[in-house]
C-alpha cells in the first residue's frame, strides 16, 4: 500500500463515508417541506369551507340562563325563561353593525306576516343608540335584551354580529346562523326548521 492510499484510508476512517452524512441530514431537510405541505393542505381545506358554517357546541342545548333589561322604549326585556313555550328566533344585533341593516328588512317582513316571534339581543351597544336605530329602521322584535358588556352573547357562543338562533319550544338552540340572514337562508333553512319544530 502506498503512502497516498494509506492517507486516503485514514481520512475516510476519521471523516466517515459521505453516505451516512447524507442519511443523517435527510430527515432535517425534509421536515420543513412536510410542515409546508401540511399547512398548505389545511389552508386549502379552510378555503373550501363556508365561513358562516361555524359549528356551535350549544346546538341541541338549552339556552344559557340570563336576564337582560330592554332597549329603552322597546321592552319588555329578555330572559331565558321567555324563550320557552314557542318556537322563536333570537337575533343578535347592534346599531354599529353594517351587516345588520341588510337582514333587517327580512325580519320586518316576518313580523308583518306574523311568521315567527323574533327577539333582539342588542350586543355591546349604547342603549340610546340601539333605540335610535330601531326608531329609524323599525322594530321587528317581540322582546329586546340590552347586553351592554357582551357577557350574555359570549355565553351564547356569539362570534360577532349579526347572528341569529332558532329556539325550539323547550328553550333549546336548534340552529345558528353566523352573519346576516339572507332570503335564501331564510327560505331554505330557517323557515323549514321552524315549521318542523312546530309539529
Amino acid at each position: 500500500m502506498t503512502a497516498r492510499q494509506a492517507l486516503d484510508r485514514e481520512t475516510r476512517a476519521s471523516v466517515g463515508s459521505p453516505e451516512p452524512i447524507i442519511r443523517r441530514r435527510r430527515p432535517a431537510f425534509l421536515a420543513p417541506i412536510a410542515i409546508f405541505v401540511a399547512l398548505a393542505v389545511a389552508l386549502a381545506y379552510g378555503l373550501t369551507r363556508d365561513p358562516r358554517e361555524i359549528p356551535s357546541a350549544l346546538i341541541g342545548e338549552p339556552v344559557p340562563e340570563f336576564s337582560l333589561p330592554p332597549v329603552p322604549r322597546y321592552g319588555p326585556g329578555l330572559s331565558s325563561a321567555d324563550l320557552k313555550g314557542e318556537v322563536s328566533l333570537v337575533n343578535v344585533f347592534a346599531s354599529w353593525c353594517t351587516a345588520c341593516r341588510y337582514e333587517h328588512p327580512l325580519f320586518m317582513r316576518l313580523k308583518e306576516e306574523g311568521v315567527v316571534p323574533i327577539h333582539g339581543l342588542n350586543y355591546k351597544d349604547a342603549p340610546e343608540d340601539a333605540a335610535a336605530w330601531l326608531d329609524e329602521l323599525g322594530a321587528p322584535y317581540t322582546r329586546t335584551g340590552a347586553d351592554r358588556d357582551g357577557r350574555v352573547a359570549i355565553e351564547w357562543g356569539v362570534y360577532g354580529v349579526p347572528e341569529t338562533f332558532v329556539i325550539d319550544q323547550e328553550g333549546r338552540i336548534a340552529f345558528k346562523q353566523v352573519g346576516p340572514v339572507t332570503a335564501e337562508v331564510l327560505e331554505t333553512e330557517i323557515l323549514p326548521l321552524v315549521r318542523e319544530l312546530r309539529r
